[in-house]
C-alpha cells in the first residue's frame, strides 16, 4: 500500500506540473536522493524528486474493530488495521536554478490545491485507500540541515509533506463467530 499510495502521488503530481507547463515527458519521479554509493543517481537530474524519508505509526484507534463480517453470515476475528503517516520530501534538482524554484514552487502549489486526494476528486487513487492527506511539515534551517546530512546529500530546495492515513490490514483471520440472530428477554416479576 505505501508504494501504490507514493506511485500515485508521483503520477497525479507529475500530470498536474506537466499540463500547468505543458510538458511533454514526465518531470516527477519518485527516487532516493542518493544511490548506494552516495552519488546523486543521474535520473533524478531535471526532475522534481519525491523520496519517502521516514515512516510514523498513527496512534489514535478512533475506529478499532477487531470483526469483521464476512459474506458466510460469519464474523471473522482479526488484527484491527494499522494506519501510518509518511513523510515525502519533495526536491527540485535542475541545473537552472531559476528552473529548480519554479518547479519546487508549483509542487507546492499542488499540495496547497489539493491537500486532501480521495475518490471524489481522483477516481484514481489505489484500491483500499479511502483518501490521503497532506500538510507540509515545519523543519528549522537546522533540522533541514540534520536531515540532508544525515541523507549523504548536498542540500537542494525542497519541502517536506506529511502524507497522512495510509491504511494496512493483512486480513488475516485469527477466528470465527457467529453473529447474534435473536435476543430474549426474561423479566422478574416481585
Amino acid at each position: 500500500m505505501i508504494g501504490k499510495a507514493l506511485q500515485f502521488t508521483q503520477s497525479i503530481l507529475d500530470q498536474f506540473l506537466r499540463n500547468r507547463f505543458g510538458l511533454d515527458e514526465s518531470i516527477v519521479i519518485l527516487n532516493n536522493i542518493v544511490d548506494s554509493t552516495g552519488s546523486p543517481p543521474s535520473e533524478n537530474q531535471n526532475k522534481v524528486v519525491l523520496s519517502l524519508i521516514n515512516i510514523e505509526k498513527e496512534t489514535l484507534k478512533p475506529f478499532y474493530n477487531k470483526n469483521q463480517r464476512h459474506s458466510n453470515g460469519l464474523f471473522a476475528d482479526s488484527n484491527p488495521s494499522e494506519r501510518y503517516n509518511l513523510d515525502l520530501l519533495v526536491s527540485a534538482n535542475f541545473e537552472d536554478y531559476h528552473e529548480t524554484l519554479k518547479f519546487l514552487g508549483a509542487s507546492m502549489l499542488f499540495f496547497q490545491v489539493n491537500p486532501c486526494l480521495d475518490s471524489g476528486s481522483s477516481g484514481e487513487i489505489p484500491a483500499g485507500t479511502n483518501k490521503l492527506e497532506f500538510d507540509i511539515e515545519k523543519l528549522t534551517y537546522h533540522q533541514m540541515h540534520s536531515l540532508w546530512t544525515a541523507m549523504g546529500a548536498k542540500y537542494q530546495p525542497s519541502v517536506i509533506y506529511k502524507m497522512r492515513l495510509i491504511t494496512l490490514q493483512g486480513n488475516e483471520p485469527e477466528g470465527y463467530s457467529t453473529s447474534v440472530t435473536s435476543v430474549s428477554a426474561n423479566m422478574v416479576h416481585t
